[in-house]
């Protein structure tokens, strides 16, 4: 039998405490309107370019934070990517890391991260 699994991800799930609050964080973050349907009450699909992000408040708890980051937001300019998130008082989580990466913080304390591509 061939795999029917595809090497794909197709979207990573974010536990948020506040749908609301999460969405308009996270669309403020990335430039993006906070337009979409936040779909059963609970759940927020992130136009993404490439793979998808869902905020999903019904997940929800503190054991599930996301302590380390499973995932990346890329960007062409590092120093000004962390410039951006401290000007917006974003918590940040240490400096750049060889010239090619930060951690930070959601409201909800998720650990992501912004890495050079």
């Amino acid at each position: 039998m061939k795999n029917p699994i595809l090497n794909q991800i197709g979207t990573v799930f974010i536990p948020v405490s506040n749908i609301e609050k999460a969405r308009d964080w996270y669309c403020d973050l990335l430039g993006i309107e906070a337009n979409g349907e936040i779909l059963f009450g609970h759940l927020y699909v992130l136009p993404m370019n490439g793979t998808g992000i869902v905020l999903d408040s019904k997940i929800y708890s503190e054991e599930a934070i996301i302590t380390t980051p499973l995932f990346h937001l890329n960007t062409e300019d590092i120093e000004r990517s962390y410039q951006y998130m401290k000007d917006k008082n974003i918590e940040l989580v240490g400096e750049i890391q060889h010239q090619h990466f930060f951690n930070f913080k959601d409201p909800d304390g998720n650990h992501l991260m912004i890495c050079k591509c």
